[in-house]
């Protein structure tokens, strides 16, 4: 990570004095926070959700957070910057996990991956790989095809697939590192 100038340093701690007077009802602060700040959370809601218009729905629900909860900034704890990084990463994983969940038997996932403009050669041996990848899914143990498919497709955590399914996380862990075990001697076959 590249060392911050002079430049660097003053900006952060201008945003950092200025989230501390949007702590105190400051719109004019709070405007600058938005202005300094607005398109790098921008960038990080819309890296995560992959559609503008949810990265922008989740944008407008951050600097709401911000203007409400800007009390608990501590800059002795956090740049300010890394605090509103934070807040919008946690409001689009927020986002993604309020999403109807996608069926877990359902392979299209895969299919929709994206193939980085294959070549005819290399988009055989792709289709190749989803179809053995596929295959190899399908001979897993029903319950661990599914919580592979939920924690590696779908994007649930380990946490959430425990409450889920009502079953202690360790033994989800478990589970699913025992089935990646099995896809893994099943591709390399």
């Amino acid at each position: 990570m590249p060392e911050l100038d002079a430049s660097d340093t003053a900006a952060a701690a201008r945003l950092n004095g200025l989230l501390v007077q949007v702590a105190s009802g400051d719109r004019h602060a709070f405007e600058q926070v938005y202005q300094l700040a607005s398109g790098r959370l921008f960038a990080i809601c819309l890296q995560l959700l992959r559609d503008r218009n949810d990265a922008e729905d989740v944008l407008q629900e951050v600097f709401t957070s911000v203007w409400n909860k800007a009390g608990q900034f501590d800059p002795a704890k956090a740049s300010a910057m890394t605090w509103l990084s934070m807040t919008a990463r946690h409001r689009a994983i927020d986002r993604l996990r309020a999403a109807p969940p996608r069926a877990m038997d359902d392979l299209s996932v895969i299919d929709d991956l994206p193939d980085g403009d294959a070549q005819p050669p290399q988009a055989a041996e792709q289709s190749s790989d989803r179809a053995r990848l596929a295959q190899c899914l399908e001979t897993l143990e029903s319950k661990r095809r599914a919580l592979i498919r939920a924690a590696f497709l779908d994007g649930s955590s380990y946490e959430e697939l425990a409450r889920r399914i009502g079953s202690p996380l360790g033994s989800v862990k478990s589970w699913i590192r025992r089935g990646l075990g099995q896809l893994r001697v099943c591709l390399e076959r």
